[in-house]
């Protein structure tokens, strides 16, 4: 019979070997839980509810307005690829052959100017005369008087009607973009305008 303490004690390792399996057991549950986490269809996110915005009101067309309001002034006012376009005779505002505005002529420069005031848009001032040749102390031709007859209505608007400078410009066509014929004195007389033509588009600011 061999002694005691040569006896094996394996029994005291038996709660190891236990202990280990457990571990085992929770290890691989855990890996099964996050591999199934992983493949489970993730749910969308809950998306707040976002009321529609209002309808946006479309802007009062102003040109329109405007022009009802000059036709009401008795302007001859038209819709052409430049713009909206008001036209002045020549004896409304000068006289033959000279660049100086009547004094008649300021109540409806004045209507004008303050229709003007009320939009932002650019402006030109497009001089035209007839086919007759002119020439004497002051212009050589037609070209300097429609041009100056534009300059002379740039120059009211901006000194006496308040418009900013940046929103004017002066053209001259001279006798070359007749509107009627130049062959009667009607037709030549009709040739003979200032035309104020308010484009679509606003002047840059300055930097």
């Amino acid at each position: 019979m061999k002694p005691r303490y040569f006896e094996t004690h394996d029994s005291r390792n038996r709660w190891m070997v236990s202990y280990l399996d457990v571990l085992t057991i929770l290890l691989i549950l855990f890996v099964a839980m996050a591999a199934h986490l992983q493949s489970a269809p993730q749910k969308p996110a809950p998306v707040a509810a976002v009321s529609p915005a209002p309808p946006i009101s479309k802007p009062v067309n102003m040109l329109a307005s405007l022009q009802k309001e000059l036709e009401n002034d008795g302007l001859d006012v038209q819709q052409d690829s430049r713009g909206m376009v008001v036209s002045l005779p020549q004896a409304l505002l000068f006289g033959p052959g000279d660049d100086r505005i009547h004094d008649d002529a300021l109540a409806t420069v004045s209507v004008i100017g303050a229709a003007l005031q009320k939009i932002p848009n650019s402006v030109s001032l497009v001089g035209h005369a007839d086919a007759v040749p002119i020439h004497n102390k002051r212009f050589n031709n037609n070209w300097e008087l429609a041009a100056a007859r534009s300059l002379r209505l740039l120059e009211l608007l901006s000194s006496q009607f308040g418009m900013e400078e940046s929103r004017l410009s002066v053209e001259s066509f001279g006798s070359y973009d007749p509107k009627s014929t130049n062959d009667t004195p009607d037709g030549r007389a009709i040739n003979r305008r200032v035309e104020i033509v308010i484009h679509e588009s606003v002047p840059h600011a300055n930097p």
